[in-house]
């Protein structure tokens, strides 16, 4: 791929770097290709030196269109992770993006039909939700990608729960 970023990635780039120099969000681009003016929700991760640094996103479309809800989820992302301060200007030399753009949750029934490496996860119990996404490093196992979802989500670990799938198209 070399030096190539796809035009999701920079599209959350440019409304990070937008934000944080006129304080004011990113309009959406105009005219949209017709992938971008599709809806679906995504996921902005933002790492700094290969740590993570941000992610926020949405698993069903918010927004009118697939380039707003990667502007909105950007911002978010970069300005209001719990887990995290707030990007500054001077970071954003080393920070690096993915998006995940997220296809339809399949509800499942068996465990057996997960796949960390492949599928996303959602376990919803009482009004709680906890959401992975895919393909991360260091999570290996269908158990380990339970838990971390039911941490998620504060959801105890004996709680019955509803589960779903959902692969992604990943863009960095």
């Amino acid at each position: 791929m070399g030096m190539f970023q796809h035009r999701y990635v920079s599209l959350a780039q440019e409304a990070i770097h937008h934000y944080l120099n006129y304080s004011e969000k990113l309009s959406c681009p105009h005219p949209l290709s017709k992938d971008l003016t599709s809806r679906s929700g995504a996921f902005v991760s933002i790492k700094k030196l290969k740590q993570l640094r941000g992610c926020i996103g949405t698993l069903e479309p918010c927004e009118p269109n697939l380039a707003m809800e990667i502007i909105e989820n950007a911002l978010k992302a970069a300005l209001h992770d719990p887990r995290f301060s707030p990007v500054t200007a001077e970071e954003l030399q080393d920070l690096t993006y993915s998006i995940d753009v997220v296809r339809p949750l399949e509800k499942i029934t068996d465990v057996s039909d997960l796949d960390p490496r492949v599928y996303g996860l959602v376990v919803r119990s009482n009004g709680k939700q906890g959401v992975l996404l895919p393909d991360l490093e260091g999570v290996d196992s269908i158990a380990e990608q339970i838990q971390i979802c039911r941490a998620k989500g504060e959801i105890p670990h004996d709680a019955p729960v509803e589960m779903y799938r959902f692969k992604v198209d990943r863009f960095r």
